[in-house]
């Protein structure tokens, strides 16, 4: 029987890398499994208490992780960002873009144009800063990873997750799909996730909140989470290119699809 090599170093050693929406959720537990791994990680959120208590779990845990206070929706944040990380760590090599919004109002009927803005910032348009901030670095150093989290309703787009996320998620996918064509015969890796109905805080905000018993068949964070450790830890011959993660069994959607149908209907 061969005999299997032994590990003697954690896969992302001596690795920076930066995490977006690191706060709670997804952003979290990818954090803090890149941590686990070796890599150094900046967490970026616009709530610093949430990402200092996220780098106070990774340190006890004896990994590396340094809170920032970022809101990505600004470009020249998310370009600071980048820069800082740059001077105080070195090249940041990995880049998890988590940080994600949805509008309340679903209905493009009833949608306002703040919320259309504010929407496409944080999921379309600091995806783009971001690339444009990490991209000479990466390139002066011939290798980086880029992980989008993208979402089903680029595929699927309905009333659950709404007229703007879904348009903004699909955009983001066709973005990161432009940078892995352009950039990857110099060693940039970009990979979109698309995963379905995760168990997250954000679920509270619902019309409808799952019970626990629903929660529980749905997919968890950790299991998104171990696939882009898989995209980072890949040997850099090989990409990911775009990946749907989905929950097994499927829940009744309807209700909250019928409520965010009349969500913001002027007089309602």
């Amino acid at each position: 029987m061969t005999k299997q090599p032994t590990i003697s170093s954690p896969a992302l050693a001596g690795r920076v890398a930066i995490v977006t929406g690191a706060g709670s959720g997804l952003g979290r537990c990818t954090a803090e499994l890149l941590a686990r791994n070796g890599a150094k990680v900046v967490l970026a959120d616009r709530r610093l208490t949430a990402a200092e208590a996220v780098a106070a779990t990774i340190a006890e845990a004896g990994g590396e992780a340094w809170p920032r206070d970022v809101d990505v929706a600004v470009p020249e944040a998310v370009a600071d960002l980048v820069a800082w990380t740059q001077a105080q760590l070195g090249v940041p090599e990995i880049i998890v873009n988590c940080a994600g919004f949805a509008s309340r109002v679903k209905n493009i009927q009833w949608l306002e144009a703040d919320e259309w803005d504010a929407t496409v910032a944080v999921n379309l348009t600091a995806v783009y800063a971001m690339v444009k901030a990490v991209l000479p670095p990466m390139l002066k150093a011939g290798r980086g990873t880029i992980v989008t989290i993208s979402s089903l309703a680029a595929e699927r787009p309905n009333l659950l997750g709404g007229a703007p996320y879904g348009a903004a998620k699909a955009a983001v996918r066709n973005l990161m799909g432009y940078v892995r064509n352009t950039y990857r015969q110099q060693g940039i890796r970009a990979v979109t996730i698309l995963p379905g109905e995760m168990n997250t805080p954000i679920l509270d905000d619902r019309p409808f909140p799952p019970s626990d018993e629903l929660r529980a068949r749905m997919m968890a964070p950790e299991d998104v989470a171990q696939l882009v450790l898989l995209c980072c830890t890949l040997p850099a011959r090989t990409v990911i290119e775009d990946v749907i993660i989905a929950p097994t069994v499927l829940r009744d959607q309807s209700p909250d699809m019928e409520a965010s149908r009349t969500l913001g209907q002027p007089g309602q």
